[in-house]
Protein backbone atom coordinates (compact mmCIF):
# COMPACT_ATOMS: atom_id res chain seq x y z
CA UNK A 1 0.00 0.00 0.00
CA UNK A 2 1.76 3.30 -1.20
CA UNK A 3 2.26 6.22 1.68
CA UNK A 4 0.21 8.54 3.00
CA UNK A 5 0.87 11.37 0.72
CA UNK A 6 1.86 14.86 2.57
CA UNK A 7 -0.75 17.52 2.73
CA UNK A 8 0.94 20.58 0.72
CA UNK A 9 0.45 24.12 2.34
CA UNK A 10 2.14 27.41 2.70
CA UNK A 11 5.14 27.48 4.62
CA UNK A 12 4.72 26.91 8.44
CA UNK A 13 5.70 28.83 11.48
CA UNK A 14 5.63 27.22 14.81
CA UNK A 15 5.89 29.65 18.33
CA UNK A 16 6.32 28.85 21.70
CA UNK A 17 3.63 30.43 23.85
CA UNK A 18 5.18 30.01 27.87
CA UNK A 19 3.04 31.05 30.34
CA UNK A 20 2.60 31.25 34.18
CA UNK A 21 0.47 27.89 34.00
CA UNK A 22 1.07 25.95 31.24
CA UNK A 23 3.46 25.90 27.71
CA UNK A 24 2.09 25.39 24.44
CA UNK A 25 3.91 24.91 20.81
CA UNK A 26 1.55 25.96 17.77
CA UNK A 27 1.95 25.31 14.17
CA UNK A 28 0.19 28.18 11.60
CA UNK A 29 0.09 27.85 8.19
CA UNK A 30 1.93 31.22 7.52
CA UNK A 31 -0.52 32.35 4.31
CA UNK A 32 -3.81 31.83 6.19
CA UNK A 33 -2.63 32.51 9.68
CA UNK A 34 -4.41 29.06 10.39
CA UNK A 35 -3.42 27.34 13.23
CA UNK A 36 -2.93 23.69 12.42
CA UNK A 37 -1.72 21.87 15.74
CA UNK A 38 -0.46 22.83 18.73
CA UNK A 39 0.14 20.75 22.03
CA UNK A 40 -0.08 21.96 25.92
CA UNK A 41 1.79 21.16 29.36
CA UNK A 42 0.78 22.48 32.60
CA UNK A 43 3.69 24.47 34.82
CA UNK A 44 3.79 23.70 38.81
CA UNK A 45 3.83 26.85 40.36
CA UNK A 46 5.92 26.74 43.68
CA UNK A 47 5.37 28.65 46.82
CA UNK A 48 8.39 28.15 49.40
CA UNK A 49 7.10 30.80 51.65
CA UNK A 50 3.89 33.62 51.65
CA UNK A 51 3.66 35.80 49.55
CA UNK A 52 6.48 34.19 47.49
CA UNK A 53 6.28 32.19 43.93
CA UNK A 54 8.61 30.59 41.77
CA UNK A 55 8.99 28.19 38.80
CA UNK A 56 11.40 25.37 37.52
CA UNK A 57 13.43 26.85 34.79
CA UNK A 58 14.02 23.33 33.76
CA UNK A 59 10.64 22.32 33.97
CA UNK A 60 10.26 25.28 31.80
CA UNK A 61 12.61 24.47 29.28
CA UNK A 62 11.76 20.36 29.21
CA UNK A 63 8.08 21.54 28.36
CA UNK A 64 8.75 23.48 25.62
CA UNK A 65 10.48 20.51 24.15
CA UNK A 66 7.75 18.17 25.18
CA UNK A 67 5.20 20.83 23.40
CA UNK A 68 7.64 20.63 20.16
CA UNK A 69 7.90 17.24 19.84
CA UNK A 70 4.30 16.13 20.29
CA UNK A 71 3.15 18.94 18.05
CA UNK A 72 5.52 17.62 15.55
CA UNK A 73 3.72 14.08 16.43
CA UNK A 74 0.49 15.61 15.48
CA UNK A 75 1.73 17.02 12.17
CA UNK A 76 2.86 13.84 11.11
CA UNK A 77 -0.64 12.05 11.87
CA UNK A 78 -2.08 14.88 10.25
CA UNK A 79 0.48 14.23 6.71
CA UNK A 80 2.07 17.59 7.46
CA UNK A 81 5.76 17.34 6.36
CA UNK A 82 7.22 19.32 9.49
CA UNK A 83 10.73 20.48 7.40
CA UNK A 84 8.22 23.35 5.94
CA UNK A 85 8.00 24.81 9.66
CA UNK A 86 10.94 27.94 8.57
CA UNK A 87 10.94 29.58 11.73
CA UNK A 88 9.77 29.75 15.26
CA UNK A 89 9.18 32.15 17.66
CA UNK A 90 8.89 32.98 21.44
CA UNK A 91 6.07 34.35 23.14
CA UNK A 92 6.34 34.66 27.53
CA UNK A 93 5.26 35.53 30.75
CA UNK A 94 6.87 38.95 31.93
CA UNK A 95 9.05 39.78 34.19
CA UNK A 96 9.64 36.25 35.53
CA UNK A 97 13.40 36.75 36.69
CA UNK A 98 15.87 33.42 35.88
CA UNK A 99 19.47 33.51 36.87
CA UNK A 100 22.06 30.72 35.51
CA UNK A 101 25.39 29.25 35.00
CA UNK A 102 26.61 29.93 31.31
CA UNK A 103 29.58 27.05 32.03
CA UNK A 104 26.98 24.33 32.87
CA UNK A 105 23.34 25.65 31.73
CA UNK A 106 22.28 25.10 35.35
CA UNK A 107 19.88 27.22 36.63
CA UNK A 108 21.56 28.91 40.05
CA UNK A 109 17.64 29.23 41.69
CA UNK A 110 14.40 29.17 40.85
CA UNK A 111 12.36 31.60 38.34
CA UNK A 112 11.07 34.15 40.79
CA UNK A 113 7.81 34.59 39.35
CA UNK A 114 5.68 37.81 40.15
CA UNK A 115 2.82 36.29 42.87
CA UNK A 116 -0.81 36.94 42.45
CA UNK A 117 -3.84 36.43 44.02
CA UNK A 118 -7.11 36.06 42.07
CA UNK A 119 -9.89 37.06 44.60
CA UNK A 120 -8.32 39.29 47.76
CA UNK A 121 -5.55 39.08 50.47
CA UNK A 122 -6.48 38.58 53.89
CA UNK A 123 -7.09 41.32 56.22
CA UNK A 124 -3.78 42.34 56.94
CA UNK A 125 -1.91 41.74 54.06
CA UNK A 126 -1.12 44.97 52.23
CA UNK A 127 -3.02 46.37 48.82
CA UNK A 128 0.26 46.18 46.64
CA UNK A 129 3.86 46.68 47.73
CA UNK A 130 4.67 50.16 46.91
CA UNK A 131 7.70 52.58 48.05
CA UNK A 132 7.76 54.05 51.19
CA UNK A 133 6.39 58.03 50.22
CA UNK A 134 4.44 56.61 47.01
CA UNK A 135 0.83 57.53 46.97
CA UNK A 136 -0.35 54.80 44.54
CA UNK A 137 0.34 51.31 44.67
CA UNK A 138 2.15 49.47 41.65
CA UNK A 139 0.85 49.81 38.12
CA UNK A 140 -0.09 46.73 35.53
CA UNK A 141 -1.21 44.32 37.85
CA UNK A 142 -3.67 41.91 36.78
CA UNK A 143 -4.77 41.18 40.14
CA UNK A 144 -3.26 41.20 43.54
CA UNK A 145 0.54 41.44 42.99
CA UNK A 146 2.88 41.02 45.49
CA UNK A 147 6.45 39.85 46.29
CA UNK A 148 6.44 39.66 49.80
CA UNK A 149 10.23 38.90 49.61
CA UNK A 150 11.26 41.77 47.80
CA UNK A 151 9.26 44.41 49.44
CA UNK A 152 12.54 45.39 52.10
CA UNK A 153 14.12 45.27 48.84
CA UNK A 154 12.03 48.30 47.03
CA UNK A 155 11.38 50.44 50.16
CA UNK A 156 15.62 50.22 50.89
CA UNK A 157 16.13 51.61 47.32
CA UNK A 158 13.05 54.19 47.68
CA UNK A 159 15.39 56.06 50.33
CA UNK A 160 18.10 56.07 48.59
CA UNK A 161 17.55 58.76 46.11
CA UNK A 162 15.13 61.28 46.76
CA UNK A 163 12.37 61.57 44.28
CA UNK A 164 13.71 58.16 42.18
CA UNK A 165 10.59 56.55 41.31
CA UNK A 166 10.55 59.63 39.22
CA UNK A 167 14.21 58.81 38.04
CA UNK A 168 13.06 55.49 37.27
CA UNK A 169 9.80 56.53 35.69
CA UNK A 170 11.09 59.05 33.20
CA UNK A 171 13.65 56.14 31.57
CA UNK A 172 11.66 53.03 32.02
CA UNK A 173 7.94 54.01 31.66
CA UNK A 174 7.49 51.96 34.82
CA UNK A 175 6.83 52.91 38.56
CA UNK A 176 9.45 51.53 41.06
CA UNK A 177 7.77 48.30 42.20
CA UNK A 178 8.34 44.61 43.23
CA UNK A 179 6.68 44.01 39.88
CA UNK A 180 9.64 43.91 37.69
CA UNK A 181 12.59 42.26 37.24
CA UNK A 182 14.88 44.19 38.58
CA UNK A 183 13.78 43.96 41.88
CA UNK A 184 13.69 40.20 41.73
CA UNK A 185 17.45 40.18 40.18
CA UNK A 186 18.64 42.97 43.13
CA UNK A 187 17.09 40.16 45.68
CA UNK A 188 18.86 37.05 44.58
CA UNK A 189 21.92 38.70 44.05
CA UNK A 190 21.55 39.88 48.26
CA UNK A 191 20.15 36.24 49.47
CA UNK A 192 21.57 33.92 47.22
CA UNK A 193 25.45 32.82 47.57
CA UNK A 194 24.98 30.38 44.27
CA UNK A 195 24.22 33.62 42.55
CA UNK A 196 26.59 35.80 44.19
CA UNK A 197 29.65 33.18 43.21
CA UNK A 198 28.42 33.16 39.91
CA UNK A 199 29.08 36.84 39.35
CA UNK A 200 32.07 36.86 41.35
CA UNK A 201 33.60 33.95 38.61
CA UNK A 202 31.69 35.76 36.00
CA UNK A 203 29.58 32.12 35.32
CA UNK A 204 26.20 34.54 35.21
CA UNK A 205 23.63 35.02 32.80
CA UNK A 206 20.48 37.21 33.84
CA UNK A 207 17.54 36.66 31.35
CA UNK A 208 13.20 37.12 31.93
CA UNK A 209 11.56 33.57 30.44
CA UNK A 210 12.72 34.49 26.80
CA UNK A 211 16.25 34.67 27.24
CA UNK A 212 16.37 31.47 29.19
CA UNK A 213 14.51 29.48 26.40
CA UNK A 214 16.53 31.05 23.53
CA UNK A 215 19.74 31.03 24.80
CA UNK A 216 18.96 27.06 25.76
CA UNK A 217 17.23 26.26 22.38
CA UNK A 218 19.86 28.02 20.42
CA UNK A 219 22.68 25.74 22.16
CA UNK A 220 22.90 26.54 26.20
CA UNK A 221 26.45 25.94 27.43
CA UNK A 222 27.61 25.02 23.83
CA UNK A 223 27.43 28.29 22.08
CA UNK A 224 23.32 29.72 23.09
CA UNK A 225 22.79 33.04 22.31
CA UNK A 226 22.15 35.59 25.11
CA UNK A 227 19.80 37.92 24.17
CA UNK A 228 16.25 39.09 24.94
CA UNK A 229 14.22 41.67 22.58
CA UNK A 230 12.98 45.49 23.49
CA UNK A 231 9.35 44.36 24.80
CA UNK A 232 11.04 42.19 27.88
CA UNK A 233 13.65 44.34 28.36
CA UNK A 234 11.68 47.22 28.85
CA UNK A 235 9.88 45.15 31.53
CA UNK A 236 12.87 44.57 33.38
CA UNK A 237 13.26 48.51 34.96
CA UNK A 238 16.51 48.20 33.55
CA UNK A 239 16.31 49.30 30.10
CA UNK A 240 15.80 52.66 28.69
CA UNK A 241 13.05 52.78 26.45
CA UNK A 242 14.38 56.48 24.75
CA UNK A 243 17.81 55.07 23.83
CA UNK A 244 16.90 50.96 23.44
CA UNK A 245 19.21 50.21 25.97
CA UNK A 246 20.66 48.97 28.84
CA UNK A 247 20.82 52.18 31.48
CA UNK A 248 23.78 52.48 32.92
CA UNK A 249 22.64 54.63 35.68
CA UNK A 250 19.60 52.71 36.23
CA UNK A 251 22.01 49.63 36.48
CA UNK A 252 24.54 51.67 39.25
CA UNK A 253 21.36 52.82 41.09
CA UNK A 254 20.05 48.70 41.51
CA UNK A 255 23.70 47.69 41.47
CA UNK A 256 23.30 44.98 38.82
CA UNK A 257 26.48 44.50 36.92
CA UNK A 258 25.61 45.17 33.44
CA UNK A 259 27.88 41.67 31.96
CA UNK A 260 24.82 39.48 33.11
CA UNK A 261 22.55 41.19 31.09
CA UNK A 262 21.02 39.58 27.61
CA UNK A 263 21.80 41.99 24.17
CA UNK A 264 18.65 43.65 23.81
CA UNK A 265 17.50 42.55 19.97
CA UNK A 266 14.76 43.68 17.90
CA UNK A 267 11.03 42.10 18.10
CA UNK A 268 11.75 40.18 14.63
CA UNK A 269 15.16 39.12 13.41
CA UNK A 270 17.16 35.83 13.34
CA UNK A 271 18.68 35.19 17.12
CA UNK A 272 20.33 31.82 16.30
CA UNK A 273 19.22 28.48 14.97
CA UNK A 274 17.35 25.61 17.01
CA UNK A 275 19.88 22.99 18.20
CA UNK A 276 19.60 19.09 19.02
CA UNK A 277 17.85 18.40 22.31
CA UNK A 278 19.41 14.77 23.82
CA UNK A 279 16.60 14.88 26.07
CA UNK A 280 13.60 14.07 23.60
CA UNK A 281 13.32 14.19 19.84
CA UNK A 282 12.62 17.93 19.57
CA UNK A 283 15.77 18.25 17.25
CA UNK A 284 13.46 17.50 14.75
CA UNK A 285 13.77 21.02 14.06
CA UNK A 286 17.15 21.39 13.60
CA UNK A 287 18.42 24.30 12.38
CA UNK A 288 15.16 26.29 11.98
CA UNK A 289 16.07 29.75 13.00
CA UNK A 290 13.97 31.72 15.76
CA UNK A 291 13.49 34.69 15.07
CA UNK A 292 10.59 36.16 16.81
CA UNK A 293 10.25 37.25 20.41
CA UNK A 294 7.92 39.10 22.02
CA UNK A 295 6.31 39.92 25.75
CA UNK A 296 2.71 37.95 25.95
CA UNK A 297 0.93 41.42 26.23
CA UNK A 298 2.79 42.53 23.43
CA UNK A 299 2.34 39.61 21.20
CA UNK A 300 -1.44 39.88 21.37
CA UNK A 301 -1.22 43.42 20.15
CA UNK A 302 0.95 42.17 17.53
CA UNK A 303 -1.27 39.25 16.79
CA UNK A 304 -4.47 41.22 16.98
CA UNK A 305 -2.86 43.79 14.31
CA UNK A 306 -2.86 46.77 16.22
CA UNK A 307 -0.29 48.33 13.93
CA UNK A 308 -1.69 52.23 14.09
CA UNK A 309 -2.04 54.94 16.70
CA UNK A 310 -4.96 54.41 18.70
CA UNK A 311 -5.59 50.80 17.93
CA UNK A 312 -5.95 49.09 21.17
CA UNK A 313 -6.70 45.24 22.31
CA UNK A 314 -8.17 43.64 25.54
CA UNK A 315 -7.28 40.52 26.91
CA UNK A 316 -9.97 39.26 29.59
CA UNK A 317 -8.77 36.87 32.18
CA UNK A 318 -8.41 36.63 35.65
CA UNK A 319 -7.75 40.22 35.47
CA UNK A 320 -7.87 42.64 32.10
CA UNK A 321 -4.70 43.91 30.05
CA UNK A 322 -5.47 46.53 27.58
CA UNK A 323 -2.67 48.11 25.39
CA UNK A 324 -3.21 50.69 23.36
CA UNK A 325 -0.74 51.65 20.62
CA UNK A 326 0.88 55.10 21.18
CA UNK A 327 2.83 55.01 17.74
CA UNK A 328 6.56 55.97 17.66
CA UNK A 329 5.90 58.44 21.01
CA UNK A 330 5.90 57.50 24.20
CA UNK A 331 3.40 59.05 25.91
CA UNK A 332 3.49 59.22 29.92
CA UNK A 333 0.31 58.77 31.81
CA UNK A 334 -1.28 60.69 34.23
CA UNK A 335 -3.63 58.18 35.55
CA UNK A 336 -1.50 55.30 36.88
CA UNK A 337 -0.79 53.58 33.56
CA UNK A 338 2.49 52.21 32.26
CA UNK A 339 4.52 53.30 29.54
CA UNK A 340 5.75 50.00 27.13
CA UNK A 341 7.51 49.36 24.23
CA UNK A 342 4.74 47.53 22.34
CA UNK A 343 7.31 46.23 19.12
CA UNK A 344 10.19 46.66 16.99
CA UNK A 345 9.45 44.28 13.80
CA UNK A 346 12.68 44.57 12.34
CA UNK A 347 16.40 45.61 12.90
CA UNK A 348 16.28 48.74 11.15
CA UNK A 349 12.59 48.95 11.32
CA UNK A 350 11.35 51.80 14.35
CA UNK A 351 9.71 51.05 17.62
CA UNK A 352 6.34 51.58 18.73
CA UNK A 353 5.47 52.29 22.10
CA UNK A 354 1.92 51.73 23.97
CA UNK A 355 -0.33 52.67 26.98
CA UNK A 356 -0.94 49.55 29.16
CA UNK A 357 -3.23 49.57 32.31
CA UNK A 358 -5.16 46.66 33.91
CA UNK A 359 -8.56 45.96 35.36
CA UNK A 360 -7.53 43.94 38.50
CA UNK A 361 -10.38 41.90 38.97
CA UNK A 362 -12.25 40.31 36.11
CA UNK A 363 -12.65 36.57 35.31
CA UNK A 364 -11.98 36.65 39.36
CA UNK A 365 -15.29 38.17 40.31
CA UNK A 366 -16.81 35.29 38.40
CA UNK A 367 -14.92 32.78 40.55
CA UNK A 368 -16.14 34.44 43.54
CA UNK A 369 -19.48 34.22 42.66
CA UNK A 370 -18.83 30.55 42.23
CA UNK A 371 -16.48 29.81 45.26
CA UNK A 372 -17.48 32.12 47.62
CA UNK A 373 -21.18 32.51 47.13
CA UNK A 374 -22.35 29.38 45.14
CA UNK A 375 -24.35 30.86 43.17
CA UNK A 376 -22.97 28.93 39.91
CA UNK A 377 -20.97 25.30 40.05
CA UNK A 378 -19.34 26.86 36.98
CA UNK A 379 -17.99 29.83 35.41
CA UNK A 380 -19.64 29.13 32.24
CA UNK A 381 -23.05 29.40 34.21
CA UNK A 382 -22.91 33.77 34.84
CA UNK A 383 -23.71 33.42 30.82
CA UNK A 384 -27.05 31.58 31.45
CA UNK A 385 -27.92 33.37 34.55
CA UNK A 386 -27.37 36.58 33.06
CA UNK A 387 -29.43 36.31 29.72
CA UNK A 388 -32.12 35.14 31.96
CA UNK A 389 -33.18 38.82 32.90
CA UNK A 390 -30.81 40.56 30.96
CA UNK A 391 -30.96 43.07 32.99
CA UNK A 392 -28.98 43.94 36.82
CA UNK A 393 -32.28 45.73 37.31
CA UNK A 394 -30.69 49.12 38.82
CA UNK A 395 -27.68 46.85 40.89
CA UNK A 396 -24.32 47.45 40.61
CA UNK A 397 -21.28 45.38 41.81
CA UNK A 398 -18.11 46.84 42.80
CA UNK A 399 -15.59 44.13 43.07
CA UNK A 400 -12.99 46.11 44.83
CA UNK A 401 -12.14 43.31 46.87
CA UNK A 402 -8.45 44.80 48.06
CA UNK A 403 -8.77 48.39 46.80
CA UNK A 404 -9.36 50.36 43.72
CA UNK A 405 -6.36 50.34 41.03
CA UNK A 406 -6.03 52.82 37.93
CA UNK A 407 -7.35 55.37 37.61
CA UNK A 408 -8.50 55.75 41.31
CA UNK A 409 -5.66 54.21 43.38
CA UNK A 410 -7.89 53.75 46.40
CA UNK A 411 -6.53 51.20 48.59
CA UNK A 412 -9.52 52.43 51.12
CA UNK A 413 -12.20 50.45 49.24
CA UNK A 414 -13.84 47.64 49.60
CA UNK A 415 -16.19 45.77 47.13
CA UNK A 416 -19.93 46.65 47.26
CA UNK A 417 -23.16 45.54 45.71
CA UNK A 418 -25.45 48.48 45.80
CA UNK A 419 -29.12 49.18 44.32
CA UNK A 420 -30.48 46.19 45.96
CA UNK A 421 -34.42 45.84 46.00
CA UNK A 422 -37.01 42.97 47.59
CA UNK A 423 -36.89 41.80 43.36
CA UNK A 424 -33.18 41.34 43.05
CA UNK A 425 -32.19 38.02 42.80
CA UNK A 426 -28.79 36.03 41.87
CA UNK A 427 -29.53 36.32 37.82
CA UNK A 428 -29.34 39.97 38.49
CA UNK A 429 -25.68 39.93 40.35
CA UNK A 430 -24.43 37.49 37.81
CA UNK A 431 -25.74 40.29 34.98
CA UNK A 432 -24.11 43.27 37.63
CA UNK A 433 -20.54 41.03 37.64
CA UNK A 434 -20.44 41.21 33.95
CA UNK A 435 -21.43 44.96 33.75
CA UNK A 436 -18.47 45.52 36.23
CA UNK A 437 -15.79 44.02 33.82
CA UNK A 438 -17.06 46.02 31.39
CA UNK A 439 -17.13 49.51 33.49
CA UNK A 440 -13.80 49.10 34.58
CA UNK A 441 -12.64 48.57 31.08
CA UNK A 442 -14.65 51.96 30.07
CA UNK A 443 -12.35 53.65 32.77
CA UNK A 444 -9.21 52.48 31.33
CA UNK A 445 -9.98 53.05 28.45
CA UNK A 446 -10.84 56.31 29.30
CA UNK A 447 -7.56 56.96 30.99
CA UNK A 448 -5.82 56.27 27.64
CA UNK A 449 -7.98 58.78 25.87
CA UNK A 450 -7.09 61.18 27.80
CA UNK A 451 -3.87 60.46 28.16
CA UNK A 452 -2.69 60.14 24.52
CA UNK A 453 -5.48 61.80 23.22
CA UNK A 454 -6.64 59.68 20.54
CA UNK A 455 -10.70 58.29 21.11
CA UNK A 456 -10.99 54.87 19.92
CA UNK A 457 -13.05 54.07 17.27
CA UNK A 458 -13.38 50.06 18.10
CA UNK A 459 -11.62 47.45 20.72
CA UNK A 460 -10.48 44.78 19.80
CA UNK A 461 -10.21 41.90 22.34
CA UNK A 462 -9.57 38.33 22.98
CA UNK A 463 -8.97 35.99 26.00
CA UNK A 464 -11.16 33.26 27.62
CA UNK A 465 -14.01 35.56 28.93
CA UNK A 466 -14.40 36.65 25.09
CA UNK A 467 -16.35 33.44 24.25
CA UNK A 468 -19.62 35.36 26.57
CA UNK A 469 -21.00 36.89 24.06
CA UNK A 470 -23.58 38.74 26.55
CA UNK A 471 -19.93 40.46 28.04
CA UNK A 472 -18.79 41.32 24.31
CA UNK A 473 -22.20 42.59 24.16
CA UNK A 474 -22.15 44.55 27.44
CA UNK A 475 -18.82 45.85 26.52
CA UNK A 476 -19.52 47.18 23.44
CA UNK A 477 -22.64 49.22 24.98
CA UNK A 478 -20.81 50.84 27.60
CA UNK A 479 -17.93 51.87 25.94
CA UNK A 480 -20.41 52.82 22.61
CA UNK A 481 -18.19 51.82 20.15
CA UNK A 482 -17.94 48.14 18.26
CA UNK A 483 -16.31 45.34 20.27
CA UNK A 484 -14.23 43.43 17.35
CA UNK A 485 -13.48 39.38 18.41
CA UNK A 486 -11.10 37.13 16.17
CA UNK A 487 -12.61 33.60 15.29
CA UNK A 488 -8.91 32.43 15.92
CA UNK A 489 -8.63 32.96 19.60
CA UNK A 490 -4.47 32.31 19.92
CA UNK A 491 -3.44 36.05 19.08
CA UNK A 492 -0.66 35.92 21.84
CA UNK A 493 1.12 32.60 19.71
CA UNK A 494 -0.06 34.17 16.39
CA UNK A 495 1.78 37.62 17.18
CA UNK A 496 4.86 35.54 17.89
CA UNK A 497 4.62 33.11 15.02
CA UNK A 498 3.91 36.99 12.57
CA UNK A 499 7.43 38.08 14.20
CA UNK A 500 9.05 35.04 13.54
CA UNK A 501 7.65 34.94 9.64
CA UNK A 502 8.06 38.05 8.45
CA UNK A 503 11.84 38.42 10.33
CA UNK A 504 14.70 39.67 7.93
CA UNK A 505 16.01 36.51 6.51
CA UNK A 506 12.88 34.17 7.00
CA UNK A 507 10.23 36.49 5.01
CA UNK A 508 7.60 33.65 4.86
CA UNK A 509 5.14 36.32 6.65
CA UNK A 510 3.44 39.23 5.24
CA UNK A 511 2.06 41.60 8.11
CA UNK A 512 -0.66 42.92 6.17
CA UNK A 513 -4.03 42.68 7.08
CA UNK A 514 -5.51 40.71 4.00
CA UNK A 515 -2.64 38.36 4.59
CA UNK A 516 -5.06 36.64 7.95
CA UNK A 517 -7.75 35.26 5.34
CA UNK A 518 -8.17 32.64 7.69
CA UNK A 519 -9.07 35.14 10.70
CA UNK A 520 -12.51 36.28 10.31
CA UNK A 521 -14.01 39.03 12.78
CA UNK A 522 -16.81 38.80 15.05
CA UNK A 523 -18.51 42.29 15.11
CA UNK A 524 -20.42 43.71 18.46
CA UNK A 525 -22.51 46.96 18.15
CA UNK A 526 -23.59 49.05 20.56
CA UNK A 527 -27.30 48.54 20.59
CA UNK A 528 -28.54 51.00 23.09
CA UNK A 529 -28.41 54.70 22.64
CA UNK A 530 -25.32 57.21 24.05
CA UNK A 531 -27.54 58.40 26.58
CA UNK A 532 -28.75 55.09 28.19
CA UNK A 533 -24.84 54.05 28.18
CA UNK A 534 -24.10 57.51 30.02
CA UNK A 535 -26.86 57.08 32.29
CA UNK A 536 -25.49 53.43 33.56
CA UNK A 537 -22.04 55.08 33.32
CA UNK A 538 -22.49 57.75 35.45
CA UNK A 539 -24.59 55.01 38.20
CA UNK A 540 -21.46 53.08 37.97
CA UNK A 541 -19.05 55.63 39.20
CA UNK A 542 -21.78 56.57 41.57
CA UNK A 543 -21.32 52.84 43.45
CA UNK A 544 -17.56 53.45 42.66
CA UNK A 545 -18.02 56.32 45.23
CA UNK A 546 -19.94 54.20 47.64
CA UNK A 547 -17.14 52.05 47.70
CA UNK A 548 -14.46 54.17 48.74
CA UNK A 549 -13.50 55.06 52.74
CA UNK A 550 -14.63 51.27 54.02
CA UNK A 551 -11.28 50.81 55.64
CA UNK A 552 -9.60 53.95 57.47
CA UNK A 553 -6.72 51.91 59.08
CA UNK A 554 -5.05 48.00 58.54
CA UNK A 555 -6.48 47.36 62.40
CA UNK A 556 -9.93 48.59 62.12
CA UNK A 557 -10.17 45.91 58.84
CA UNK A 558 -8.59 43.27 61.39
CA UNK A 559 -10.93 43.85 64.47
CA UNK A 560 -7.71 44.53 66.04
CA UNK A 561 -8.40 47.70 69.31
Amino acid sequence: MAAAKKAVLGPLVGAVDQGTSSTRFLVFNSKTAELLSHHQVEIKQEFPREGWVEQDPKEILQSVYECIEKTCEKLGQLNIDISNIKAIGVSNQRETTVVWDKLTGEPLYNAVAAPVSPVSPGPSDPVAVVPSGSSVPAAGTSSVWLDLRTQSTVENLSKRIPGNNNFVKSKTGLPLSTYFSAVKLRWLLDNVRKVQRAVEEDRALFGTIDSWLIWSLTGGANGGVHCTDVTNASRTMLFNIHSLEWDKELCEFFEIPMKILPNVRSSSEIYGLMKISHSLKAGALEGVPISGCLGDQSAALVGQMCFQDGQAKNTYGTGCFLLCNTGRKCVFSEHGLLTTVAYKLGRDKPVYYALEGSVAIAGAVIRWLRDNLGIIQTSEEIEKLAKEVGTSYGCYFVPAFSGLYAPYWEPSARGIICGLTQFTNKCHIAFAALEAVCFQTREILDAMNRDCGIPLSHLQVDGGMTNNKILMQLQADILYIPVVKPSMPETTALGAAMAAGAAEGVGVWSLEPEDLSAVTMERFEPQINAEESEIRYSTWKKAVMKSVGWVTTQSSESGIP
